[in-house]
């Protein structure tokens, strides 16, 4: 019931943003009293369509891929013993993921996000007038914490209701769960059965933090793919897609641990991976069909692109430090090793180093 729950949501999402687009456009073609600075320029060397698409029809299929391998890659890595959930290079692995969702929220969503809501094409009142990227990003910070709590709780009721959730009892991460333990009846069926409570709080938990990060990365990927569709110039697509095969690849190992550590059953975990693959896939297909309409630097693209992203980042940021960093570093295998949990830091800065490098051409 959950799992259809999702699937609905994830379709209703995408539906949005696809309406999202076509009100911008229809929004947009009646104007005629833009600043000239703001008007599209279909000029210059670096303009030149019949190239710009070549490059985005090629971009379709190696995003998709990398897109694929990133995600796939942990959902593997239990046929390698080194990288198993249990291990201190599996945490070390989704530290880095974690560092790259971090950077991804900070350093290229959220800067996006501002350059749109205090582009010049937009009236001075109200947008020059209040900082609305970081007060959107702000409150989607706080309803990513009231969607995470309300989805807990919706599972946890769900549980006592009798739907018992399936808890694959070979995996590791179910002797590092903090359990409570009666006083007075402290016998070993107890302490068993709190074991396997404790276990299956966490994988709750776990299966909370896929959805929410899926929602946020499906926003920020649509928005991504449809500019780069609608851009006509080579100059900027070109490097541009090198950088998105990186950034889906690393952003969808760090997804792909935590889809690894919510224990899927294959269905739902196909259903996960197709989404995260293909949103920015679509969104360049979406960005190439409306490239004929769709002017990015129009004062509705730019509010309804920079909502977005500033949703996606407040959502990212919240999860990043939340849901992933916080939760492994405060965990008992990392608080139990002075030395793994430095290790880990480490992974952290580099992999939301090598994001920030990125953010010169993504």
């Amino acid at each position: 019931m959950a799992s259809i729950t999702f699937h609905t949501l994830l379709l209703l999402l995408l539906l949005v943003l696809l309406l999202l687009s076509s009100s911008t456009l229809a929004a947009d073609a009646p104007e005629s009293s833009s600043p000239s600075e703001c008007d599209t320029a279909h000029s210059g060397e670096c303009y030149n369509r019949p190239k710009a698409l070549r490059l985005k029809v090629i971009a379709i299929p190696t995003i998709l891929v990398s897109s694929i391998i990133g995600v796939c890659l942990p959902l593997f890595s239990r046929s390698v013993p080194a990288l198993r959930p249990d291990r201190n290079l599996f945490v070390l692995v989704k530290a880095f993921a974690s560092g790259v969702i971090l950077a991804t929220g900070y350093m290229h969503v959220l800067p996006d996000s501002f350059e749109s809501l205090t582009s010049p094409c937009l009236p001075e009142k109200p947008w020059s007038q209040f900082p609305f990227t970081a007060f959107i990003a702000m409150v989607s910070a706080v309803l990513t914490l009231m969607m995470d709590s309300l989805m807990l709780t919706f599972y946890n009721r769900q549980k006592k209701g009798g739907g018992a959730v399936v808890v694959d009892h070979e995996s590791p991460m179910n002797a590092a769960v903090p359990v409570s333990h009666g006083h007075g009846h402290s016998g070993p069926p107890q302490h068993g059965k709190d074991d396997k409570e404790g276990a299956e709080v966490a994988l709750r938990r776990n299966r909370v933090i896929v959805q929410v990060l899926e929602m946020g990365i499906v926003v920020h990927s649509v928005v991504i793919g449809l500019s780069m569709g609608a851009s006509q110039n080579p100059c900027t697509i070109r490097p541009l897609v090198a950088a998105l095969c990186f950034h889906q690849l690393f952003e969808g190992m760090g997804l792909g641990g935590c889809i690894l550590q919510a224990e899927y059953k294959m269905k739902m975990r196909a259903v996960l991976v197709f989404f995260f693959s293909t949103t920015t896939p679509f969104g360049v297909a979406l960005g190439i069909a409306l490239s004929n309409v769709y002017k990015d630097n129009s004062p509705t693209a730019l509010i309804v692109v920079g909502v977005l992203n500033a949703c996606s980042a407040g959502l990212l940021n919240y999860t990043a430090l939340v849901d992933l960093l916080a939760a492994d570093f405060m965990g008992p295998k990392l608080q139990g090793s002075v030395k793994l949990q430095l290790g880990a830091y480490a992974a952290v800065f580099l992999g939301a180093g090598g994001m920030s490098i990125m953010s010169k051409w993504a």
